[in-house]
């Protein structure tokens, strides 16, 4: 499954796009340094029911763009 596969799922599934988690990460105080993927992807298992691959695209999207 391609990346960009990955996000439409979770759209679908959350109705939530990338900024979206973005705002919502940064409203909980996870956007900063030294955060572990492990927190990424409980908040998003706790929250939106996402699995471990869709959680660790987010948190990838979150590296990528410099938020982590």
């Amino acid at each position: 499954m391609s990346f960009q596969a990955y996000l439409d799922n979770i759209e679908k599934k959350t109705g939530q796009q990338p900024d979206d988690f973005k705002r919502l990460a940064g409203e909980k105080g996870l956007l900063k340094p030294g955060t572990k993927a492990g927190e990424i992807v409980a908040w998003l298992a706790n929250d939106f029911q996402l699995g471990h691959g869709h959680a660790m695209a987010i948190y990838k999207l979150f590296k990528d763009d410099g938020l982590l």
